[in-house]
């Protein structure tokens, strides 16, 4: 695999070190960071991601060294590294160097990293429920994109392995449907698409929101609402968004066998003409 980072003003080829044994987000976690996709010299909403880090750094009580206008080009410029239907992982970050507890804003670091990654095709997924819970707002910086969210999610997709399934449904902690582990969750019912309103406990995710305004847009139904474990069981399609796979459908929710719908398969179409009706990077 093919990786690019750029950290202390240039451009290095491989997995450069960017920690020190001593640094904060190493022992303490202050890492936030962001991913957008380049595929065919295409590199769409890449704006939103950078603005995305950014916003997530101040979040974290991180001093952005970057602003979102920098990050775009600096991306750009990774992008062009490789060859020009390449399918790419952008992922830039901050994270603090120095602090005892509370990061010392003013020691923020800047990393960004470009890597080859295909995109996964589109062969359904099978997914069951996790016991893993999604924390609340007042019990995480669950607004902000940052490292320490990730282990708990690495425990959801960790246990839906372990029971033969490709991703796990993680519940807030109202017990109400939160997303997947790894990507944002959609279900169909009756012809609309449902899927669960913003509440603190998870992202709303950059390609979540686009697929929103392209299906509404399109004249399909879109609501976003509180949803139960039952509503999930008892929908005719149910469907993931997010940056790494962009549209995905899910075949299999434990033991009901579904079949890619309409709605989502619709998604995914509305989502690659919007892509390639992107300016070219």
């Amino acid at each position: 695999m093919t990786v690019w980072t750029f950290f202390e003003g240039e451009w290095q080829e491989g997995n450069v070190p960017i920690m020190g044994s001593t640094t904060h987000a190493a022992w303490l976690s202050s890492v936030v960071f962001d991913g957008a996709r380049a595929f065919d010299g295409l590199v769409p909403d890449l704006a939103r991601h950078a603005e995305r880090v950014v916003n997530s750094a101040r979040a974290m009580g991180l001093n952005p060294t970057k602003d979102k206008d920098e990050i775009v080009e600096l991306a750009l410029d990774g992008v062009k590294k490789f060859s020009a239907n390449a399918e790419l992982y952008i992922r830039p970050m901050f994270f603090g160097t120095t602090g005892f507890v509370v990061p010392d804003p003013d020691s923020t670091e800047f990393a960004l990293v470009v890597n080859e990654a295909p995109i996964p095709e589109n062969k359904g997924f099978a997914a069951c429920l996790s016991t893993r819970r999604r924390p609340s707002r007042d019990s995480a910086p669950t607004d902000a994109k940052a490292g320490c969210l990730y282990p708990n999610a690495a425990r959801a997709l960790r246990e839906a392995h372990q029971k033969g399934f490709d991703n796990g449904v993680t519940l807030d902690q109202n017990g109400n449907v939160a997303e997947f582990a790894t990507a944002n969750l959609f279900i169909v019912k009756d012809g609309i698409a449902q899927t669960p309103a913003i509440n603190g406990t998870f992202l709303n995710g950059i390609t979540r929101q686009r697929i929103i305004r392209l299906l509404g847009d399109a004249g399909t139904e879109v609501v976003e609402k509180t949803l139960t474990w039952e509503d999930v069981m008892d929908a005719d399609e149910v469907f993931s968004t997010g940056n790494f796979a962009k549209v995905a459908a899910c075949t299999r929710i434990e033991d009901r066998h579904l079949q890619p719908g309409p709605v989502s398969e619709k998604a995914r179409n509305l989502y690659w003409e919007f892509a390639r009706s992107q300016p070219v990077a």
